[in-house]
């Protein structure tokens, strides 16, 4: 970060925002004037503070909203509209969660809430919970607590809901109640939670894929399910390391020429602004293969691993095989001693295998 940049602006999850919804619209049917701001404690303990949005409804079901501030990360809801409506119910019931328009329900196993629920995950409704307790004079109430989300049906198609088993819309997330910029731990939860409705499934052989092209490259070279597909982008690390403590039969990593070769170098994380792959040592990998010493001083300059590739290719050199296998010592180094059958599959941009190990 250049010295004079501020520093990225942290926001709040879906589960914070449902939270300070939910206790504005529970102040509301219990006669207090509509607040303007409420505060809530996150898990951590630390009290925040939310505007509430707009209110409405009716003396026996009212709602607030809260507009979701993702700060300075790059969340697709940020700016959505979070609702939460409010019911008494008959005493005994504690409190019931329902989803409301653009909150997704769950219909696969393996997740943290069962088939059937509404997609909101167990930290928020604990928030929730607490957060009503707290606002009934220290008594957990017996409500009905429904949340939504304004075009969360649309957002969540830019989601992996659907491939979780998540339908209907978004699900209320958050495990701290804050989301820290770039940090991409939801991205890292969903491949998580993919390995969890796999598993749950009896899947045995799952494939994890840097992007759209290798993940529709190897569901067809093995004609997989859309369930057995994890979409880990750049995160291997996060893939192989969950895999390792929660193992499946067998696992194939599929992705392009160039985060390929960077997971053959050792890097977890395969997004460019964790470095660039390590061309010097790409050439070394070609003359430890009988490549010949021209090409490995050509790809040694080469500024690209895919013009690297495409110099190879014109030598007819079988580099792809050999990204393929130093990608799957990695590979299975990160997974020991997990009894994992792995492979690896590289891809160019138009979806033709070039490399396999």
């Amino acid at each position: 970060m250049a010295p004079n940049t501020p520093p990225l602006r942290r926001g709040w999850t879906t589960g914070s925002c449902a939270t300070a919804a939910a206790k504005a619209a529970w102040l509301m049917l219990n006669g207090h004037s509509v607040p303007a701001c409420v505060n809530i404690t996150l898990p951590a303990g630390q009290q925040v503070g939310f505007t509430i949005a707009r209110t409405g409804g009716t003396p026996d079901a009212p709602f607030a909203e809260v507009i979701k501030d993702a700060g300075d990360d790059p969340d697709i809801t940020h700016g959505a509209l979070i609702r939460a409506t409010v019911k008494t119910l008959p005493t005994g019931c504690g409190i019931v969660f329902q989803a409301g328009p653009g909150v997704g329900t769950v219909t696969r196993p393996g997740l943290p809430i069962a088939v059937g629920e509404p997609a909101i995950n167990p930290t928020p409704r604990a928030m929730i919970r607490a957060a009503l307790t707290e606002a009934n004079a220290g008594i957990c109430p017996d409500a009905e607590v429904s949340i939504s989300v304004e075009n969360g049906e649309k957002l969540a198609e830019r989601t992996l809901n659907s491939r979780l088993g998540i339908l209907g819309g978004l699900s209320i997330l958050g495990t701290t109640g804050i989301v820290v910029p770039f940090s991409c731990s939801a991205w890292i939860e969903s491949i998580h939670r993919g390995v969890d409705v796999a598993r749950a499934e009896g899947l045995t052989h799952l494939a994890g894929s840097t992007g759209n092209v290798s993940e529709k490259g190897v569901q067809k070279f093995y004609n997989l399910p859309d369930s057995a597909l994890i979409e880990m982008g750049d995160f291997a690390g996060g893939l192989l390391k969950y895999l390792r403590k929660h193992p499946v039969p067998c696992i194939t990593i599929s992705g392009g020429i160039a985060k390929m070769t960077k997971l053959g170098q050792g890097f977890m994380d395969l997004h460019s602004k964790r470095g660039p792959a390590d061309m010097r040592q790409l050439a070394e990998l070609v003359l430890a293969h009988n490549g010949k010493p021209d090409l490995a001083d050509t790809i040694a300059r080469s500024p690209t691993v895919a013009e690297a590739f495409l110099h190879a290719s014109q030598q007819g050199f079988p580099l792809g095989d050999l990204i393929a296998r130093s990608a799957l010592q990695t590979v299975k180094e990160v997974l020991q001693p997990a009894p994992i059958q792995a492979d690896v599959l590289v891809f160019d941009r138009a979806g033709n295998l070039v490399g396999q190990a």
